[in-house]
Formats: structure tokens, C-alpha cells, sequence
């Protein structure tokens, strides 16, 4: 007797009732008397770029709805007159804070449903878009953000404004109910609405793309659905490797979910990227698990089918015969801060931004400084993947005026951080996002600062050492690619991740599964004792791990 087929998970069954993904968003918007939509609705708000969440500092009083609006930046590029907006949305409909996120997207946090729509009207108007910023569809496109000295960075960045315009699904529901206010007529054309790429429900789970060039792989690409690194001659952009099949997110307790490094698949020149991406989408959406949204990633489907099928599915439907990978080598990963010069005789300037939110604080105000600078200079910002911001296309006679305005808002712009508070990044977590099993932001500063005196006890404290934070495994801060990581295992503990190296193409291992807050530094102390007494020259800590640690102790260390 044949077996029934899998039973499709809730998500599809709703995408497949309403492939518009309009839901009920207008009405409930427009109703005063409700301050949430409906379940099956936040999952169609999620293609819209915004999570419903409550304050869970504010649970043992009641529920505070409130929402996470998240804007798709191609590249983390940001134009003068769109960040003069965002800056005035996120006092005017937020919490007057902007979140960086680690896939160069800003966050809006603390919207209520009051503000939303003001919010979304407001972002649409100045021409940008938070559509397909979440949701089971392509998200916001990386790219390098740093201006090197060759225009093969600008040439990728079209690349990925190319690619993220031709990911876009083509429901209507977002312009309708957004920009001019209406509610969906869902006549019989609505109802059998299909997308042109994504079909009728869509992709089973999240889809991300990224872009890097070698040697610096500052956007962590083997973390990423798709990538496409770049072959470049001089400032001739040869083609891309394409690379498949990476993603950070797992469960705890279920060993059918894992982080993945990508496989690299093969080489295409340029001119073929647009068809090339579409069938890594298409394999996707058909072979893609839709019975078990843990396992529905793209990376499973490479780990069931390896790597050589999937080039033969992507030649298959493409008519392209890819070409063996050509050579790279990644070095490092990560930012430069300060001063530098651009390869069009310009200036860009790092900034470090502490756990990626833009604000204001006593003394230390960012988020004044960078509307001042914006205002008077009108520069371009860039965001990082490690959550930090770059002014650029600076003239170099605006220099000595950008920094007298950050001096004037206690911002500095020598030494801004420790070495090893630049190499951090943290999740927003708690008190926002409805994941968090514990602290990750809010948590990090401190930790780091605890981390600062161990180093400094141990003879360490200018080593370099990637340390990263999330409150939950689902790993949006990419801990599992981490010298040292963090990862949110239950109110106040986490689990310790050690291993991964400088140019972030290794996977760390875990170290300790189950540790309080307070006994971290106790648990660290031992291991960056020996690192500190046994590491080679110039050896860094996650290669001494490699070589030795994890010799001599494979598994966890419980």
C-alpha cells in the first residue's frame, strides 16, 4: 500500500490560500479597537519586512504589542537623503534608536500599530522598501561595503542591485495596502495569483544572498544560501564562483538541524549571474523541504543531494556549463575603522557601532552626530555586516569638519573600541525578539568588558579575538563562524563555541553546552590561559583551538 504523502506545513497552507500575501494586514490596520493581527497574518507581514513582537520586560503585566520593521538596503547602501528619513521615521513611529543588522539592513524597533502604517508610508515615499526584507523569499542582497582601491567593489555593487530587483516577488498586496492604502480586492486573478519565480507559495523557508571579494570576506559568504564570489583581474571583474548551500540556523536538541558552510560549485562570468541566481531560487522552491520548516533551508537540500547534482540541476536549467571554480583565498573578515582613502581619490571613515545600535546616550551621541554630518556634508553611509557604519565619498577637505563633529558628540575617531570589542556583534534578543531563550545585546557589552580584563590579566589584550552573540541558535549574529561564540541555551545561560578562524571559512566547535553568565570568564580562563603559554607566533586563538584544543578534546566538554 502506498504511503499518503507528507503532510505541508501551516505556512504553505496559508500561502496557498492567499498567494498575494495580503491576508487580513488592511482591515486589522484600519480597526482601532485591536492592537495585533492574527496569527496567520504575521506570517504574511513577514514578506512585508515587519515581525510582530510584545515587550517581554512587560509580560507579567499583559501583552505590549509592538512591531520590528525591517528596510531591504541593497549592499548596505544608504543615500544622504534616505538616511535624513530613517532617522526622522525612528523618532517620529519608533524607540529614536536604529538597529544595524548583520545583513546590512537598518531595524525600526518599539513601532506600535498606531505608527505603522506612518512608518511604512513614510520609508516607501523616499523611495526605498521593506518587501521581502523577511519571509520565505530572497532577502536583502550583501555586498563588500568598504570602497577598496578598485572599482571591482562598485562593478559587484550593481551586480547586486541587479540581482535584488530581479528576486523580488511581484505581489501587488505590498504597494496596495503600503503606499496607497487600499485593501486587496481579492477577485478570482487574486486568488489564483502566482509569482513568475517563486509560484504560487513561494520558497518552504528564508533565502539569502551575498557577494564578496577576496581577500577580505567581511560578509561571511559561506554563511549564505547563494554567493557569489568575485574573480577579478586588476579592476576587470572576470566572473564569480558560485557557491551554495550555507546556513547558521539549527535547534537545540535536534541533530537533523546544523550550521553549513557553502559548497562551491563552479564559475560563470558575469553576464550569466541573473540566470544563474534564479535557478539556485527555483531549486529551491521545487526541492526544498515543505513538510518541516526546520528542515527546509537550501542547505539541507545540498547536504541530502551534494554538490555535484546540484550543479547538474543548476546547468540543467540554466543551459550554462559552469566552469571549474577558479582560485581564491579569503585572509580576514571584519572592518576598518578611522580614516581612509578611497580608489577615486576620496575618503570613507569606519565607525564602530556597539551591538549596532545607532542612538543617542548621555554622552555618547551617534545617532546626532551622523544626522548632523549627513545634513551639513551629505554623505553616502554604508553598512557593515559586522554592524558598523562607513561614511564615504568624503572630500578629503570635509575631513578635519566630519571629525570636529563627532569630538563635539564625544565620538572619537582614533581608538574608538578594544580590539576585541570591535570583533563583536550581538543579536538585539530580549526584551524584543519572541525567540530569545536569553540575553544577547543587552548582555554583551558587559561580557565583553569582562572578557577586556582576562586579556589584559593574561598578556592578551591586543590580540584580535571574533567574539559573537545571539540569544537563540538561529545564529542571526553568525556566532557558529566565531573565534569565540555565544548562543542563547536558557534564561542567563548559554552554550560556548570556539574555533572558527580570521577569514570566517571555518565552522567552530562547542566547548561548553550549559554555562551562567557569571562563571563565563571561569570557563574561558583556562583554555586562553594555555593560548596565551602554547600558541605559535602570530597564531591567532581559534587556529590554536584548531590545532590543539580540538585534538585533544573533539567533542564537548560538558
Amino acid at each position: 500500500m502506498q504511503a499518503a504523502p507528507a503532510k505541508v506545513t501551516h505556512n504553505e497552507l496559508i500561502k496557498d490560500a492567499n498567494p498575494t500575501l495580503a491576508g487580513t494586514i488592511k482591515q486589522t490596520l484600519l480597526d482601532a479597537n485591536v492592537d495585533r493581527f492574527s496569527e496567520d497574518d504575521t506570517q504574511f507581514l513577514k514578506f512585508h519586512g515587519i515581525y510582530q513582537q510584545d515587550d517581554r520586560d512587560l509580560r507579567k503585566t499583559g501583552k505590549k504589542y509592538m512591531f520590528m520593521v525591517r528596510g531591504r538596503l541593497p549592499g548596505g547602501v544608504v543615500s544622504p537623503e534616505l538616511y535624513l528619513t530613517f532617522d526622522k521615521l525612528a523618532a517620529d513611529c519608533g524607540n529614536n534608536t536604529l538597529r544595524i543588522t548583520s545583513r546590512q539592513g537598518f531595524q525600526f524597533h518599539g513601532v506600535v500599530k498606531g505608527t505603522l502604517g506612518p512608518l511604512m508610508r513614510g520609508i516607501n515615499e523616499a523611495l526605498a522598501t521593506t518587501l521581502a526584507a523577511c519571509g520565505d523569499v530572497n532577502r536583502n542582497v550583501m555586498a563588500p561595503p568598504t570602497p577598496s582601491t578598485s572599482p571591482v567593489v562598485e562593478r559587484v555593487h550593481e551586480d547586486a542591485r541587479l540581482l535584488s530587483k530581479a528576486l523580488l516577488p511581484k505581489t501587488k498586496a505590498y504597494h496596495q495596502i503600503w503606499v496607497n492604502g487600499q485593501e486587496l480586492n481579492l477577485g478570482d486573478d487574486d486568488k489564483d495569483f502566482v509569482d513568475p519565480l517563486y509560484g504560487k507559495t513561494y520558497l518552504p523557508r528564508k533565502f539569502k544572498t551575498a557577494f564578496a571579494i577576496p581577500p577580505l570576506n567581511d560578509i561571511d559568504v559561506f554563511t549564505n544560501c547563494l554567493g557569489f564570489i568575485a574573480v577579478a583581474e586588476g579592476d576587470k571583474l572576470l566572473g564569480y564562483n558560485l557557491i551554495a548551500g550555507g546556513g547558521l540556523g539549527m535547534s537545540h536538541g535536534n541533530a537533523e538541524t546544523f550550521p553549513r558552510m557553502a559548497d562551491v560549485i563552479g564559475f560563470h562570468t558575469p553576464e550569466q549571474i541573473e540566470a544563474v541566481a534564479k535557478a539556485v531560487v527555483t531549486i529551491h522552491r521545487d526541492f526544498g523541504d515543505r513538510t518541516n520548516r526546520k528542515h527546509a533551508r537550501l542547505k539541507y537540500v545540498l547536504e541530502d543531494r551534494g554538490a555535484p547534482w546540484f550543479r547538474e540541476e543548476v546547468e540543467r536549467r540554466t543551459g550554462i556549463k559552469l566552469e571549474n571554480p577558479r582560485p581564491f583565498q579569503f585572509t580576514k573578515q571584519g572592518d576598518l575603522f578611522g580614516w581612509h582613502k578611497q580608489y577615486d581619490g576620496k575618503l570613507f571613515l569606519g565607525l564602530y557601532v556597539e551591538t549596532g545600535r545607532i542612538r543617542d546616550a548621555e554622552s555618547y551621541k551617534l545617532k546626532s552626530a551622523l544626522k548632523k554630518i549627513v545634513e551639513q556634508f551629505g554623505t553616502e553611509l554604508r553598512l557593515t555586516p559586522s554592524q558598523n557604519i562607513l561614511v564615504t565619498n568624503v572630500d578629503p577637505q570635509q575631513q578635519a569638519d566630519i571629525t570636529r563633529v563627532l569630538a563635539e558628540h564625544n565620538i572619537p575617531v582614533e581608538n574608538q573600541a578594544t580590539v576585541i570589542r570591535r570583533a563583536s556583534m550581538a543579536c538585539p534578543a530580549l526584551p524584543t525578539c519572541g525567540l530569545a531563550l536569553a540575553e544577547s545585546e543587552r548582555m554583551l557589552p558587559d561580557l565583553i568588558t569582562r572578557l577586556e580584563s582576562l586579556l589584559a590579566e593574561l598578556g592578551l589584550q591586543n590580540e584580535e579575538i571574533i567574539v559573537r552573540s545571539t540569544g537563540c541558535p538561529n545564529g542571526c549574529a553568525r556566532p557558529y563562524m566565531a573565534e569565540i561564540g555565544f548562543v542563547g541555551k536558557a534564561p542567563n545561560k548559554y552554550q560556548i563555541y570556539l574555533g572558527g578562524n580570521e577569514s570566517c571559512t571555518r565552522l567552530n566547535r562547542l566547548f561548553k553546552e550549559n554555562v551562567q553568565n557569571a562563571a563565563i570568564i571561569d570557563e574561558l580562563r583556562p583554555v586562553l590561559g594555555r593560548y596565551a603559554k602554547e600558541r605559535n607566533q602570530g597564531e591567532r586563538f581559534g587556529d590554536w583551538c584548531e590545532r590543539v584544543l580540538w585534538r585533544e578534546t573533539p567533542a564537548a566538554v560538558n
